[in-house]
């Protein structure tokens, strides 16, 4: 998908954990109508990219080490830039969320996510430019040209990103604990969907959607090896921030 001039939209990437970075630059890069136009890990960086001129769209982590999200949110709008931002975070407070809104965010992904949901937000987002392009040349919109703009941003989902059906919030922030646990511990990094199930307090077939969910994000890697009863189990280790 590409916009009604034929020109890729050029994303930024803001995010300050190189493993992440990487799964958001290779996930863009899946993506036909969209290019990455730099990666930058810091509040700094990013804003000296987008400066440059040549960035449709940033991919903002608002948790950076330098410059908080919504700081560069109010710096890129306060300078008059013109590209739109999608949040991609773990910030999921109301007040985040709705200052985030505020300063113009056009869609917002809660980590950790799946590629899917991921390629469905950009797609909306490629279709809703797709929409106001196609409408520039117009001096006035009505009301149904505007409902149907906006209408491509929204989900019939509504929710595909944040809380996926089947899997619970507080339940992933207990899986993503556990692998923390375990990858600050010598020797115990790696761990069994089962080790994970009795730690959490979960079934085993409950752990491995979640620990699959993370492997999907790069926020875990999964490996395998053959147990006691010749079968093969798999064994997970967090690489997260």
């Amino acid at each position: 998908m590409t916009t009604v001039t034929g020109e890729p939209v050029r994303t930024l990437v803001v995010e300050d954990d190189p493993i992440i970075a990487d799964a958001h630059r290779s996930y863009v890069e899946r993506l036909p109508g969209f290019v990455v136009a730099g990666v930058a890990t810091s509040g700094r960086h990013a804003l000296r990219l987008a400066g440059l001129g040549n960035v449709d769209l940033v991919l903002l982590d608002f948790v950076l080490p330098d410059i908080g999200g919504l700081d560069i949110c109010r710096a890129l709008r306060g300078g008059g830039a013109p590209m739109d931002i999608i949040a991609v975070t773990s910030a999921r407070d109301l007040p985040t969320v709705r200052s985030a809104v505020a300063y113009g965010v056009v869609q917002y992904i809660v980590k950790p996510f799946t590629f899917a949901a991921f390629r469905d937000r950009l797609e909306r987002y490629a279709a809703y430019r797709m929409q106001v392009t196609a409408d520039a040349d117009l001096d006035l919109l009505g009301q149904r040209d505007v409902d149907r703009a906006l209408a491509t941003l929204r989900s019939a989902e509504l929710d595909t990103v944040q809380q996926p059906k089947g899997l619970s919030t507080d339940t992933l922030d207990a899986v993503v604990s556990c692998l923390r646990k375990a990858d600050a511990q010598p020797g115990t990094a790696d761990m069994r969907t089962a080790d994970v199930a009795t730690a959490v307090g979960i079934s085993r077939v409950t752990a491995r959607r979640y620990l699959e969910r993370l492997a999907d994000q790069r926020l875990a890697t999964r490996s395998s090896r053959y147990g006691s009863s010749g079968r093969p189990e798999y064994l997970y280790r967090w690489t997260g921030s």
